[in-house]
């Protein structure tokens, strides 16, 4: 079951209880809007780096707790 039909059932269930008003009379569910694409500002790179370097590449007397910040325009 989609949430559409989840939300038209929803609708007809209250618009009966309320007022007694057939499923049929129940406007159908709008559509939601279209998904925004992903700023460039975060987008995300892969960095290739040799598994025993395990240091920051932003901070490199710590050690890398994988934030990904190195990986996007933030840096």
């Amino acid at each position: 079951m989609t949430d559409d039909e989840i939300r038209q059932l929803v609708r007809s269930a209250i618009a009966r209880h309320l007022g007694g008003a057939n499923a049929s009379q129940v406007p159908p569910a709008s559509q939601p809007p279209a998904a925004q694409p992903v700023p460039l500002a975060f987008a995300r790179y892969p960095i290739a780096r040799p598994v025993e370097d395990v240091m920051c590449l932003i901070e490199p007397a710590v050690r890398c707790n994988h934030c990904g910040y190195c990986e996007c325009h933030g840096h």
